[in-house]
């Protein structure tokens, strides 16, 4: 995730410099550098951009929601959120999207959280495990997003699930 910031913010400065011929040439050589190292770690992720979300105003009860890392969970920084029982939501490539949740395990049974989404476009899994147990229960884990040409990126997650 952190390569596609430093291309990103790469691609903006190169954009923003060409006016100025002695800036562009040398910002282009680094830019340069900087797309190739991102290429090459990121081949086997794909292009799926995940964005921040505010919690939905359309969850009114029980929930789970997560971000990348605790600290993010903590500022309220969520890539992920959903009811708990039917409707997921996030904002992936520019889009927020409100997609169904096709499975979810019971937590009670065992430590573990899965949760199978689909929408046209994408194959959302989320696997967690509990870490702490309260009123909510906090889990990390992983969310893999598949899209229907290949791509797919795995990041981890941070949050919690409760009523």
């Amino acid at each position: 995730m952190k390569h596609l910031i430093i291309l990103f913010s790469a691609l903006l400065l190169v954009a923003c410099k060409k006016d100025k011929e002695t800036v562009s040439s040398s910002t282009l050589a680094d830019s340069t550098n900087i797309v190739k190292d991102s290429a090459a770690t990121n081949l086997s992720s794909g292009k799926i951009l995940i964005e921040n979300i505010s919690f939905p105003e359309e969850i009114k009860e029980c929930s789970c929601y997560f971000a990348r890392n605790k600290a993010d969970f903590e500022a309220e920084k969520y890539i992920y959120a959903d009811d708990a029982g039917k409707t997921a939501y996030m904002k992936l490539d520019g889009k927020r999207l409100a997609m169904n949740l096709i499975s979810s395990s019971d937590m009670e049974v065992d430590e573990e959280l899965t949760k199978e989404i689909e929408s046209n476009d994408y194959k959302i899994s989320v696997k967690g495990k509990k870490i702490k147990g309260e009123e909510a229960l906090l889990f990390e884990g992983t969310l893999t997003i598949e899209k229907p040409d290949g791509s797919v990126i795995t990041t981890p997650i941070y949050g919690e699930c409760g009523c």
